[in-house]
Protein backbone atom coordinates (compact mmCIF):
# COMPACT_ATOMS: atom_id res chain seq x y z
CA UNK A 1 0.00 0.00 0.00
CA UNK A 2 1.70 3.16 -1.17
CA UNK A 3 1.69 6.26 1.14
CA UNK A 4 -1.10 7.89 -1.13
CA UNK A 5 -3.37 5.30 0.37
CA UNK A 6 -2.16 5.15 3.46
CA UNK A 7 -2.31 9.18 4.05
CA UNK A 8 -6.63 8.66 2.57
CA UNK A 9 -7.38 6.06 4.61
CA UNK A 10 -5.84 8.03 7.84
CA UNK A 11 -8.00 11.23 6.63
CA UNK A 12 -11.07 8.89 6.49
CA UNK A 13 -10.09 7.51 9.67
CA UNK A 14 -10.06 11.42 10.91
CA UNK A 15 -12.81 12.20 9.45
CA UNK A 16 -15.28 9.66 10.84
CA UNK A 17 -13.42 10.16 14.23
CA UNK A 18 -14.51 14.20 14.49
CA UNK A 19 -17.92 13.08 12.62
CA UNK A 20 -18.31 11.11 15.98
CA UNK A 21 -17.17 13.92 18.02
CA UNK A 22 -19.65 16.31 16.56
CA UNK A 23 -22.48 13.90 16.76
CA UNK A 24 -21.46 12.89 20.66
CA UNK A 25 -21.39 16.85 21.22
CA UNK A 26 -24.53 17.60 19.65
CA UNK A 27 -26.39 14.93 21.98
CA UNK A 28 -25.16 15.75 24.96
CA UNK A 29 -25.85 19.48 24.06
CA UNK A 30 -29.43 18.05 23.13
CA UNK A 31 -29.67 15.96 26.62
CA UNK A 32 -28.41 19.07 28.62
CA UNK A 33 -30.81 21.47 26.95
CA UNK A 34 -33.96 18.90 28.01
CA UNK A 35 -32.80 18.59 31.08
CA UNK A 36 -32.15 22.14 31.99
CA UNK A 37 -35.63 23.12 30.47
CA UNK A 38 -37.51 20.21 32.90
CA UNK A 39 -35.51 21.38 35.74
CA UNK A 40 -36.32 25.21 34.95
CA UNK A 41 -39.97 23.86 34.70
CA UNK A 42 -39.65 22.54 38.10
CA UNK A 43 -38.01 25.62 39.28
CA UNK A 44 -40.43 27.75 38.23
CA UNK A 45 -43.47 25.60 39.44
CA UNK A 46 -41.99 25.61 42.98
CA UNK A 47 -41.23 29.37 42.55
CA UNK A 48 -44.70 30.22 41.77
CA UNK A 49 -46.68 28.71 44.57
CA UNK A 50 -44.12 29.89 47.01
CA UNK A 51 -45.59 33.23 45.13
CA UNK A 52 -48.85 32.55 45.70
CA UNK A 53 -48.40 31.69 49.52
CA UNK A 54 -46.81 35.12 49.68
CA UNK A 55 -49.53 36.79 48.30
CA UNK A 56 -52.24 34.50 50.04
CA UNK A 57 -50.02 35.46 53.48
CA UNK A 58 -50.35 39.39 52.63
CA UNK A 59 -54.05 38.96 52.01
CA UNK A 60 -54.65 37.20 55.07
CA UNK A 61 -52.13 39.68 57.00
CA UNK A 62 -54.34 42.81 55.46
CA UNK A 63 -57.51 41.17 57.00
CA UNK A 64 -55.90 40.48 60.10
CA UNK A 65 -54.62 44.21 60.35
CA UNK A 66 -58.18 45.71 59.58
CA UNK A 67 -59.91 42.61 62.14
CA UNK A 68 -56.96 44.16 64.98
CA UNK A 69 -58.19 47.43 64.00
CA UNK A 70 -61.84 46.99 64.53
CA UNK A 71 -61.19 45.58 67.73
CA UNK A 72 -59.12 48.61 68.97
CA UNK A 73 -61.62 51.11 67.81
CA UNK A 74 -64.52 49.03 69.40
CA UNK A 75 -62.42 48.90 73.10
CA UNK A 76 -61.87 52.74 72.83
CA UNK A 77 -58.45 51.98 74.36
CA UNK A 78 -60.64 51.77 77.56
CA UNK A 79 -58.01 48.51 78.70
CA UNK A 80 -54.24 49.76 78.33
CA UNK A 81 -52.68 46.12 78.48
CA UNK A 82 -54.92 44.68 75.45
CA UNK A 83 -54.34 48.40 73.42
CA UNK A 84 -50.55 47.94 73.73
CA UNK A 85 -50.80 43.97 72.51
CA UNK A 86 -53.02 44.63 69.95
CA UNK A 87 -51.28 47.41 68.42
CA UNK A 88 -47.59 45.65 68.73
CA UNK A 89 -49.00 42.35 66.77
CA UNK A 90 -50.18 45.07 64.00
CA UNK A 91 -46.74 46.38 63.74
CA UNK A 92 -45.51 43.26 63.28
CA UNK A 93 -48.21 42.18 60.79
CA UNK A 94 -47.68 45.55 58.87
CA UNK A 95 -43.89 44.53 58.57
CA UNK A 96 -44.63 41.30 57.93
CA UNK A 97 -47.15 42.39 55.00
CA UNK A 98 -44.27 44.42 53.49
CA UNK A 99 -41.76 42.39 53.58
CA UNK A 100 -43.82 39.77 51.42
CA UNK A 101 -44.29 42.19 49.12
CA UNK A 102 -40.98 42.50 48.19
CA UNK A 103 -40.68 38.99 48.37
CA UNK A 104 -43.29 38.58 45.10
CA UNK A 105 -41.15 41.47 43.75
CA UNK A 106 -37.78 39.30 44.01
CA UNK A 107 -39.87 36.35 42.71
CA UNK A 108 -41.22 37.92 39.56
CA UNK A 109 -37.68 39.14 39.06
CA UNK A 110 -35.98 35.66 38.65
CA UNK A 111 -34.89 35.96 35.14
CA UNK A 112 -34.76 31.83 34.20
CA UNK A 113 -32.77 32.76 31.22
CA UNK A 114 -29.77 34.33 33.08
CA UNK A 115 -26.91 32.48 34.38
CA UNK A 116 -27.31 29.92 37.10
CA UNK A 117 -24.97 31.75 39.37
CA UNK A 118 -27.27 35.35 39.11
CA UNK A 119 -30.41 33.09 39.87
CA UNK A 120 -28.84 31.17 43.06
CA UNK A 121 -27.80 34.68 44.17
CA UNK A 122 -31.46 35.76 44.17
CA UNK A 123 -32.96 32.32 45.90
CA UNK A 124 -29.93 33.04 48.68
CA UNK A 125 -30.92 36.52 49.23
CA UNK A 126 -34.66 35.41 49.33
CA UNK A 127 -33.53 32.88 51.86
CA UNK A 128 -31.92 35.20 53.89
CA UNK A 129 -34.95 37.67 54.31
CA UNK A 130 -36.89 34.78 54.97
CA UNK A 131 -34.83 33.47 58.19
CA UNK A 132 -34.52 37.62 58.77
CA UNK A 133 -38.43 38.23 58.93
CA UNK A 134 -39.44 34.71 61.04
CA UNK A 135 -36.86 35.83 63.49
CA UNK A 136 -38.44 39.12 63.72
CA UNK A 137 -42.24 38.12 63.67
CA UNK A 138 -41.31 35.58 66.62
CA UNK A 139 -40.81 38.31 68.94
CA UNK A 140 -44.75 39.19 68.80
CA UNK A 141 -45.56 36.00 70.27
CA UNK A 142 -45.58 37.35 74.15
CA UNK A 143 -47.98 39.71 73.05
CA UNK A 144 -50.68 37.39 72.65
CA UNK A 145 -50.75 36.21 75.58
CA UNK A 146 -51.15 39.86 77.01
CA UNK A 147 -54.92 40.61 75.24
CA UNK A 148 -56.57 39.63 78.49
CA UNK A 149 -54.41 41.06 81.22
CA UNK A 150 -56.52 44.16 82.98
CA UNK A 151 -55.49 46.19 85.83
CA UNK A 152 -58.09 44.69 88.47
CA UNK A 153 -56.95 40.89 87.26
CA UNK A 154 -53.13 41.89 88.26
CA UNK A 155 -54.43 43.61 91.28
CA UNK A 156 -56.94 41.46 93.00
CA UNK A 157 -56.72 37.83 91.24
CA UNK A 158 -54.13 35.77 92.97
CA UNK A 159 -54.70 33.43 89.90
CA UNK A 160 -53.38 36.03 87.56
CA UNK A 161 -49.68 35.21 88.79
CA UNK A 162 -50.04 31.32 89.38
CA UNK A 163 -51.51 30.92 85.60
CA UNK A 164 -51.17 33.88 83.02
CA UNK A 165 -48.06 35.48 84.48
CA UNK A 166 -45.85 32.33 83.98
CA UNK A 167 -47.33 31.74 80.80
CA UNK A 168 -46.15 35.10 79.33
CA UNK A 169 -42.89 34.69 80.43
CA UNK A 170 -42.92 31.26 78.93
CA UNK A 171 -43.60 32.49 75.94
CA UNK A 172 -41.21 35.55 75.85
CA UNK A 173 -38.25 33.21 76.69
CA UNK A 174 -39.17 30.51 74.08
CA UNK A 175 -39.48 33.79 71.50
CA UNK A 176 -36.13 34.77 72.37
CA UNK A 177 -34.71 31.37 72.52
CA UNK A 178 -36.32 31.10 68.26
CA UNK A 179 -34.87 34.91 67.83
CA UNK A 180 -31.44 33.70 68.78
CA UNK A 181 -31.41 30.00 67.16
CA UNK A 182 -33.51 30.42 63.77
CA UNK A 183 -30.75 30.40 60.96
CA UNK A 184 -29.48 28.48 58.48
CA UNK A 185 -26.79 26.15 60.13
CA UNK A 186 -29.86 25.71 62.18
CA UNK A 187 -32.14 24.15 59.36
CA UNK A 188 -30.94 20.83 60.73
CA UNK A 189 -31.75 21.00 63.92
CA UNK A 190 -34.09 18.63 65.30
CA UNK A 191 -35.72 21.33 67.69
CA UNK A 192 -36.55 23.37 64.11
CA UNK A 193 -36.23 21.02 61.87
CA UNK A 194 -40.34 21.50 61.87
CA UNK A 195 -39.99 25.57 61.14
CA UNK A 196 -37.73 24.73 58.50
CA UNK A 197 -39.92 22.08 56.74
CA UNK A 198 -42.80 24.29 55.57
CA UNK A 199 -42.94 25.72 52.08
CA UNK A 200 -41.89 29.25 52.50
CA UNK A 201 -38.38 27.40 53.45
CA UNK A 202 -38.70 24.29 51.71
CA UNK A 203 -39.73 25.29 48.12
CA UNK A 204 -36.72 27.79 47.96
CA UNK A 205 -34.24 24.46 49.33
CA UNK A 206 -35.68 22.00 47.00
CA UNK A 207 -35.68 24.67 44.03
CA UNK A 208 -31.24 25.70 44.86
CA UNK A 209 -31.58 21.28 44.28
CA UNK A 210 -32.74 22.30 41.07
CA UNK A 211 -30.00 24.66 40.18
CA UNK A 212 -27.22 22.47 41.72
CA UNK A 213 -28.41 19.63 39.30
CA UNK A 214 -28.24 21.25 36.37
CA UNK A 215 -24.55 22.67 37.02
CA UNK A 216 -23.31 19.28 38.16
CA UNK A 217 -24.65 17.90 34.47
CA UNK A 218 -23.19 20.63 32.95
CA UNK A 219 -19.86 19.62 34.41
CA UNK A 220 -20.23 15.70 33.87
Amino acid sequence: MDEIAINNLLQQYNTKLEEARVLNLQSWVLNYKCFETLQTQKMQSKLTALAGIKIVGIVLGILWVLFLGMLLYASRFNNIYFSISTIIVMLFTLLAIAVYIRHVIMLKQIDYSKSITDTQNRLAALQLSTIKITRILVLQTPFYTTWFWSAQWLKSDPVFWLVPFPVTILFTLLAIWLYKNISIKNSQNKKLKWLFSGPEFSYIVKTKLFLDEIETFKKD
